[in-house]
C-alpha cells in the first residue's frame, strides 16, 4: 500500500498565513461591504520598476523570433545575471563572491525550504524564536524535529529572541551543526550588528557548524554601520550559505526572481570526517530538480542593476520605508513598544494580550489586518507583526482606523 510520510503528521495544525485567510474570508462573507485594509502578509503592492518592465518587454520581443528564443537556460542562471549580482551586491561592499558562486532560483522561500535536503537527517538545528516559519515546518517534514510538545519540538534547540536581547538571539548553549539566521529579522524587523554576526562566524567555525543566513530584506538597511550580507565577516565564507530576493526589493513577489549564494569554499563533512563541497551538492541537486528561471524574468531582474533600475529601486524601498517609519511613530504614540521599521520594513508590536485576540480585534473592529506574533513561535506570543507593504494612503487610513479603536 501507498503510505505518507508521518512526519507530515507532526506539523503544527495549521500554516500561518493559512489561518489569517480563513479568518479574513469569514469576515468579508459576513460583511462584504466593508473595506480591508492589509498589513500582514508581507507581498508589495507598487508595480515593478519601469527598468525592469522595458527589459521584460524587450526579452518577451527576443522570444517571439526564431533567431533570439531562449529554450532551456543554465540550471543555475544567466551569466548576465549571477556577474551582476556578484558585483554590486558583493564585490562593491568587499565582500568576495563569485558569479559562479550564485545560484539564481524562483524565490528565497523555496531555497529556505530546499537546501536542508542536502544535508544529513540526524543534525542538531538551532532556530531562533520568533521565526519565519519555513525554516522549521520543512525541518519537521524531513524528520529532524521529533515530537511537538508545549509548543516545541523536542529536538531543535530554540533560539530565543526578546525585547531583552534586542531580537538578537544569543549562542546557544550547546553544540549544534545547522543555525538559521535571518537579518533584517522576519518577523520582529531587527538587524545584527557587525559583532554580532562576527561572533555567530566564530561560533560556525569553532564547532564546524554551518550558518544558513536569510539577508531578503537587506535592501532596506538604512545604517551603513550595519552589514548587509554575511560575507562581509572575515571568514563566512566557509561557514555561511546567503539567501536573497528581488521580491521585495523590486517587487518580484509575482514575477519570482531569487538567488541563493553557495561560495566553493563552504564544505560539510560525512560520518567519518571527510569534508565535501556543498556548492558542488547544491549544483547537483539543482540540476537535478529544477531547469531554471525564466529569461525573460532573469533579464527583468538584471535591470535592477542598471542606473535606471537602482534608482528606481531605491525610491520604491524609501516608499516602503517612509510606510515603516509611519507605522512604527504611530505606534510608539499610541504608548506602545516596538521594534524594526529603521532598518526594515516590518514592525514589531508588544500588544499586552493573546496575539491572536488583538489580530481579531483589529481584524473586526479598525478592519485591518495584521499578523498575530505566536504564529511566528512561543516568544512572538503578546506580540503582533504590521508590514508596510501597501500605499501611503492606506497606511495612513489603516492608523487613523488603528487609532480609534486602540483610543476607544
Amino acid at each position: 500500500m501507498i503510505r505518507i510520510n508521518e512526519n507530515y503528521l507532526k506539523l503544527k495544525p495549521s500554516y500561518l498565513f493559512t489561518e489569517i485567510s480563513k479568518r479574513v474570508s469569514a469576515f468579508q462573507e459576513n460583511k462584504p461591504e466593508t473595506t480591508l485594509i492589509r498589513l500582514g502578509i508581507g507581498d508589495v503592492t507598487r508595480a515593478l520598476p519601469h527598468a525592469c518592465i522595458d527589459a521584460f518587454h524587450r526579452a518577451i520581443d527576443e522570444m517571439a523570433a526564431d533567431e533570439t528564443f531562449k529554450g532551456y537556460g543554465p540550471e543555475q542562471g544567466y551569466a548576465f545575471l549571477r556577474e551582476k549580482i556578484a558585483r554590486y551586491d558583493f564585490q562593491e561592499r568587499g565582500a568576495d563572491i563569485q558569479a559562479d558562486e550564485i545560484f539564481v532560483s524562483d524565490g528565497a522561500k523555496s531555497d529556505t525550504a530546499n537546501i536542508q535536503e542536502i544535508f544529513a537527517s540526524d543534525i542538531r538545528i538551532a532556530i531562533p524564536d520568533p521565526v519565519y516559519p519555513v525554516y522549521l515546518d520543512t525541518n519537521v517534514m524531513a524528520g529532524r524535529a521529533g515530537d511537538l510538545s508545549d509548543g516545541r519540538y523536542e529536538h531543535i534547540v530554540y533560539l530565543d529572541s526578546t525585547a531583552e536581547n534586542g531580537f538578537v538571539p544569543s549562542l546557544p548553549g550547546e553544540k549544534v551543526d545547522l543555525v538559521y539566521l535571518c537579518f533584517p529579522n522576519n518577523p520582529t524587523g531587527a538587524t545584527i550588528r557587525r559583532d554580532q554576526l562576527e561572533a555567530w562566524v566564530d561560533y560556525a567555525r569553532k564547532n564546524r557548524a554551518l550558518i544558513l543566513y536569510d539577508a531578503a530584506y537587506e535592501a532596506f538597511i538604512r545604517d551603513e554601520q550595519l552589514p548587509r550580507s554575511i560575507y562581509e565577516i572575515n571568514g563566512a565564507r566557509e561557514v555561511a550559505i546567503e539567501f536573497r530576493s528581488f521580491s521585495k526589493t523590486a517587487g518580484f513577489t509575482g514575477t519570482r526572481c531569487a538567488f541563493t549564494v553557495v561560495p566553493r569554499a563552504c564544505m560539510a563533512f560525512d560520518g567519518t570526517g571527510a569534508t565535501h563541497s556543498l556548492h558542488a551538492f547544491w549544483t547537483r541537486r539543482q540540476s537535478t530538480k529544477m531547469n531554471g528561471v525564466s529569461y525573460p524574468v532573469q533579464k527583468a531582474a538584471e535591470a535592477v542593476y542598471s542606473d535606471e533600475g537602482r534608482a528606481q529601486v531605491k525610491e520604491f524601498v524609501g516608499s516602503y520605508m517612509g510606510n515603516a517609519s509611519l507605522v512604527r511613530n504611530a505606534m510608539l504614540n499610541l504608548g506602545y513598544e516596538c521594534a524594526g521599521g529603521e532598518n526594515s520594513p516590518y514592525v514589531w508590536i508588544k500588544t499586552g494580550m493573546d496575539s491572536w485576540e488583538f489580530f481579531d480585534m483589529l481584524l473586526n473592529r479598525a478592519h485591518v489586518v495584521c499578523t498575530p506574533g505566536s504564529g511566528f513561535g512561543l516568544c512572538g506570543d503578546g506580540y503582533i507583526r504590521i508590514s508596510a507593504f501597501n500605499s501611503r494612503e492606506n497606511v495612513e487610513m489603516a492608523l487613523d482606523r488603528i487609532s480609534r479603536v486602540l483610543k476607544g
